[in-house]
């Protein structure tokens, strides 16, 4: 039934562009003095992109707050957004599963870019079967390579606009460099706490830039089963590292967190939920969140206050 919508979404997306392709003559010489419409599929590129871009373009982001890229499902609304688009921006390595076939098609007439896809293969982490772990934004020095790629498709794109992009990629990549700096802070944790377990296995680029284990209920993707062995193994974590708190996740069900503490807590096991981080999605858009480096900010701030708590 999966591979029967993805062909019949495959076809409506061929039969959309070629009906909306006749009139693209006369609308594209009209709107070239428009801003670049960019559509992106996470707002971890979208929102970086917004400020990168200033008034010289217009970016909207397919996946919203609490949306779950890996199970997500592209919708006929958005068929419609990706055709009005000049440039598509989406994470790549396998991140948004299901949009594929449609981003493989629309790149025969629009540019496409995977940003993921620039980040060399040595960089890449992967599980035990080799499957690479999409989540690379949570390494900054990654994501700086990731949005570069993106910029220099706007430039490819707008000419004119090239030394604009370019000095505000610099101005917004110093202020990555101040968040790096930041997140030194997550250092002073005592080394023997300074284990991060998470619903799913998203923080692994983020635990190899500061010094930290991560333990994943899940696997790399929310499709990945849990079972009774997975919360087990975790609950014999938090008692050997002594971790004081686990998180959940703004795009992941609770229920699997919550379960490690109450059975941790049947073992005797003391072990507290130390907050919700965000992984796969950011937060609200009006808030704070809902910005790349706010988004980073409030994880960092979040995982020392809970791994920390009691040791001052």
């Amino acid at each position: 039934m999966k591979k029967i919508m993805s062909f019949i979404l495959v076809v409506g997306v061929a039969l959309f562009l070629t009906a909306c392709g006749a009139n693209e003559g006369s609308s594209s010489e009209a709107d070239s003095n428009d801003k670049v419409k960019v559509v992106t599929t996470i707002a971890q590129i979208g929102e970086p992109l917004s400020v990168i871009g200033g008034d010289r373009i217009e970016v909207e982001s397919l996946m919203g707050p609490s949306v779950d890229p890996h199970l997500y499902n592209p919708t006929q609304s958005d068929v419609a957004t990706v055709d009005g688009a000049d440039v598509i921006l989406y994470s790549g390595l396998h991140l948004e599963a299901n949009m594929i076939e449609m981003f493989n098609k629309i790149s025969e007439s629009k540019p496409v870019l995977a940003v993921g896809s620039v980040i060399p293969e040595e960089s890449l982490l992967a599980d035990a079967e080799g499957v690479v772990d999409p989540h690379i934004w949570f390494d900054i020095d990654l994501w700086k390579q990731a949005l570069d790629a993106a910029v220099e498709e706007l430039k490819d794109y707008s000419p004119d606009d090239a030394d604009y992009f370019e000095e505000n990629k610099q101005a917004y990549f110093a202020k990555l460099d101040e968040l790096k700096e930041e997140a030194e802070v997550l250092q002073d944790i005592p080394e023997e706490q300074r284990v991060l377990v998470t619903a799913h296995d998203a923080f692994g680029y983020f635990g190899q830039m500061h010094n930290m284990e991560v333990i994943g209920l899940q696997g790399l993707s929310t499709e990945d089963e849990i079972g009774v062995s997975d919360i087990n193994d975790t609950i014999e974590t938090i008692q050997e590292y002594s971790v004081p708190a686990i998180f959940v996740e703004s795009s992941i069900n609770p229920d699997s967190i919550e379960a490690v503490i109450e059975g941790a807590q049947d073992q005797g096991v003391d072990v507290s939920l130390g907050g919700e981080l965000y992984s796969d999605a950011m937060g609200d858009p009006d808030s704070e969140e809902g910005t790349y480096i706010g988004m980073y900010r409030h994880n960092l701030e979040t995982i020392y206050q809970s791994l920390t708590e009691g040791d001052e």
